[in-house]
């Protein structure tokens, strides 16, 4: 049988408190467990001494023999020193989906011919202002006309 330690969800709508338990893999969150640890309040401040209730002494005998604590249960353990926690690393997780990867190249095309679009738009200006004017043959047209 592979044991558990994790939260089961107590508390009514949009207020949660959760039960530290220790129950069957196969059980349901909320349903039959073996034993109760310990309790867990998020709803109060991180450094009120009630957020999180642990009896120690039944969670090291559990680990003892073989329960595997889940890992918010295990950051627990971790701060009351029964277990080594580290922070996970998943880098893929804060990547964007592929759709929305795919809008982001859109937006970066778009961005990068609209540059184009101004810098070639800035060149005609600089060559134009750059070029000699040619307003002597328009005036020399209009000097034929009146004669």
């Amino acid at each position: 049988m592979a044991l558990k330690m994790r939260l089961s969800r107590g508390g009514s709508k949009k207020r949660p408190y959760y039960h530290i338990v220790v129950a069957d893999a196969r059980a349901p969150r909320d349903g039959r467990f073996i034993e109760r640890i310990g309790s867990y309040n998020p709803l109060l401040g991180k450094d009120d001494e009630k957020r999180v209730q642990l009896d120690t002494e039944k969670a090291s005998e559990w680990l003892k023999k073989g329960a595997q604590p889940t890992e918010r249960v295990a950051r627990f353990l971790g701060t009351a020193g029964l277990v080594k926690w580290e922070h996970g690393d998943n880098p893929n997780k804060a990547k964007p989906g592929k759709k929305a990867q795919e809008r982001i190249a859109e937006k970066e095309a778009a961005a990068e011919a609209a540059r184009e679009a101004e810098e070639a738009a800035k060149a005609a200006a600089a060559e134009a202002a750059a070029a000699p004017a040619e307003e002597a043959p328009a005036e020399d047209a209009a000097e034929e006309k009146s004669e």
